[in-house]
């Protein structure tokens, strides 16, 4: 396999196997509506197999950031739509990360209640904007009925991202956010079906993901995990208990026929994910930036190797609008602005160069 031949995951057929990893950019103010330059940030990158938008809160409780994207309103619909649109015509793919922000977020953020799936804070403060921090709240450990009602805001989320044009949606259950809160044992102490053992942790996750499969279609939905990360309180230390809650998660989702499994993990040629990989019978996106940059030559050398269908970057892609064109020609590129991240305007957003311009 070669990283710039095509390849399909579900019903997505990517011209190249590169993949534009889920970067949270906090650009679409208070409102949460994808502005003007959201969509031409997008635009600049269709030219990576497949993009993956930022995380989209599904609802209100759900916000995790000052600038977050939203998928609630029609409004928030609407400025998706212009994304999908901007995309399609440079003959790009994207897909919208639906990401529910659970315990790692502040009422001053939500505007509501904080939820998790135990009553256990994160250690530490929360950015609420405005360079003003806060220390977490204890969240509202969500009911079981209450888990069930949320599971229908992640349907009508990714009904509506699927209405606004986009090609999918890829459930957000890694990095320490709801979806991963009730796999870890650090943050599920719950004592329902949805608590204690590993295959109770991972029904939920399993849950949402028929269920919004049944919605908009297997074909069309991806998922995002990250073992082992230890990000954000969502700790998990031990190997075998890792093993048997993301083996029954994968075990669970193989039957759905989703488009793709995307594993975040220091190791994506390990045994851990590609035993995951097996089991879950499908496509796997790697990536490998766990806490640093995947480069050209990992990347190329994970599909080489067979280890995956494709692989998701980072920053690289953050910095070089037209990553694949440089990466096919080995041309050098643009070193990622680290200041601009979090902004909320145009610098460091749209404004990287590409090749033409830069000689």
């Amino acid at each position: 396999m070669d990283l710039f031949s095509p390849v399909r995951l579900g019903d997505l057929e990517l011209a190249n196997r590169v993949v534009m990893a889920p970067l949270t950019r906090m650009r679409s103010g208070r409102a949460g509506v994808p502005r003007d330059i959201v969509v031409e940030h997008y635009e600049q990158r269709a030219g990576v197999g497949l993009i993956i938008t930022e995380g989209t809160f599904p609802n209100d409780e759900s916000r995790a950031f000052a600038g977050q994207p939203g998928i609630v309103t029609e409004e928030q619909a609407e400025g998706w739509r212009r994304v999908a649109d901007a995309v399609h015509a440079r003959g790009g793919r994207v897909v919208m990360q639906v990401m529910h922000g659970g315990r790692v977020s502040h009422p001053e953020l939500t505007g509501t209640r904080v939820v998790a799936p135990s009553a256990i804070p994160i250690r530490g403060e929360v950015h609420v904007g405005g360079g003003v921090k806060q220390p977490f709240p204890v969240p509202h450990a969500l009911t079981t009925e209450e888990a069930r009602a949320t599971i229908a805001d992640f349907v009508a989320a990714s009904e509506r991202a699927v209405e606004a044009g986009l090609d999918g949606v890829e459930l957000h259950a890694a990095n320490g956010y709801l979806l991963h809160e009730f796999l870890s044992p650090a943050s599920n102490q719950r004592e329902d079906v949805y608590g204690g053992s590993p295959e109770n942790r991972a029904r939920f996750v399993i849950e949402v993901a028929t269920a919004v499969a049944e919605a908009v279609g297997a074909g069309r939905v991806g998922i995002r995990i990250s073992p082992e990360h230890n990000i954000q309180d969502a700790l998990e230390t031990d190997r075998e208990d890792v093993l048997a809650t993301y083996g029954a998660l994968v075990d669970g989702l193989r039957p759905l026929g989703l488009a793709y499994l995307s594993v975040l993990h220091v190791e994506p040629g390990g045994e851990l994910v590609q035993e995951l990989r097996t089991r879950f019978g499908g496509p796997l996106v790697a990536n490998s930036g766990f806490g640093r940059i995947t480069t050209r030559e990992e990347a190329v050398r994970l599909i080489e190797d067979a280890h995956a269908e494709a692989v998701a970057v980072g920053r690289p892609v953050l910095a070089n609008p037209d990553l694949v064109e440089r990466w096919r020609g080995e041309h050098p590129e643009n070193e990622p602005d680290t200041r601009t991240f979090y902004a909320s305007g145009p610098e460091g957003y749209i404004d990287y160069p590409t090749l033409p311009a830069a000689s």
